[in-house]
């Protein structure tokens, strides 16, 4: 499927996306999902580049996000929220920071160490008992 038209300064500010390879085969499953609706809609197929898309290609407004996910038995979530999700599990995998900016896709190490370095209880208790090993 071929995707909008970039500028070349467009361009330039993409960087690639890392996928896991269960991610590529369920984003190729969509694409030939929507290939399928494509042909369904014939002339009444808008198309914006976009992966996930309504029955005519139009963009999904983020307010039926909630329904499809229910129709799909998926806990509701923000689109966002998937990126910070990402960033807590690398964090809890022990992913340096830098790596976890570049999977992430952020241009700046401070906008990762933000969400990064957010505290949870699992790794203040875990910290503890390396900072009690020191004493030992």
């Amino acid at each position: 499927m071929d995707g909008p038209v970039l500028t070349v300064e467009e361009a330039a500010r993409r960087q690639p996306v890392v996928l896991l390879g269960v991610v590529r085969e369920a984003l190729e499953i969509q694409r030939d999902g929507q290939k399928i609706l494509r042909d369904e809609a014939g002339k009444g197929w808008t198309d914006t580049g976009l992966v996930f898309t309504t029955r005519s290609g139009k963009p999904i407004e983020p307010r039926n996000l909630a329904r499809i996910a229910e129709t799909h038995k998926l806990r509701p979530i923000r689109v966002h929220d998937l990126r910070h999700t990402a960033a807590s599990l690398l964090k809890k995998l022990g992913v340096a920071p830098r790596d976890a900016m570049e999977i992430l896709g952020h241009s700046r190490i401070s906008v990762t160490m933000k969400i990064y370095t957010y505290g949870d209880g699992e790794s203040r208790e875990n910290a503890l008992k390396r900072v009690t090993g020191l004493f030992e």
